[in-house]
């Protein structure tokens, strides 16, 4: 058998790509999140959201990003693994008596991440550039209103974070619905 035919015979099958499953998994979390912070559902606060945002928006999030990474795909493989650990962080530390000043920092060093993203995926269609960007703003917003003491600007964050999340859920539901169909279905641009 020739060294060719051995390789084929034991070459895996490309990875399906995980992006769908990483926009979902930011998406649902980044909503959840926003209206929590915003104060629309009754009795619930931001520390609501703990469960949700460790499995969905940390294991979920973090593992589609090790996915990607193995594809080949770095951007996303990145976006998605950084910010799973934003998002398992973020559940770990809720915590009514963390300081003011370490959590305005902890947002705002977030936010560069977030704002590296955005910058890195600016040629990745207008999608990746209103959730990426969005969630930056949300970070700054958040992170200053903490800092403040504001709840109206709370809420702003929050607002802010849930249309990025809803962009997000977008994006991820239009490309499975269009490889599904083998048609556009929902446009992406």
């Amino acid at each position: 058998m020739s060294n060719e035919a051995t390789g084929a015979a034991n070459a895996r099958p490309a990875a399906a790509d995980a992006g769908p499953l990483g926009h979902l998994a930011l998406g649902l979390t980044l909503l959840a999140f926003g209206l929590l912070q915003t104060g629309v559902v009754s009795g619930a606060g931001a520390g609501s959201a703990g469960s949700l945002a460790l499995l969905v928006g940390g294991v979920t999030l973090f593992l589609a990003g090790l996915w990607q990474l193995r594809r080949g795909d770095t951007f996303s493989g990145t976006a998605f693994a950084a910010l799973g650990a934003f998002w398992a962080t973020w559940s770990a530390g809720l915590d009514s008596t963390t300081n003011k000043n370490a959590a305005g920092l902890f947002l705002l060093l977030w936010a560069l991440l977030a704002l590296t993203v955005t910058a890195a995926g600016w040629q990745s269609g207008r999608l990746a550039q209103a959730v990426f960007g969005l969630f930056t703003v949300a970070l700054v917003v958040l992170a200053i209103a903490v800092w403040a003491d504001s709840g109206g600007l709370v809420k702003v964050g929050g607002w802010v974070a849930a249309v990025a999340g809803l962009i997000s859920w977008y994006g991820a539901t239009a490309t499975l619905t269009n490889a599904t169909w083998g048609r556009t279905a929902l446009p992406l641009r």
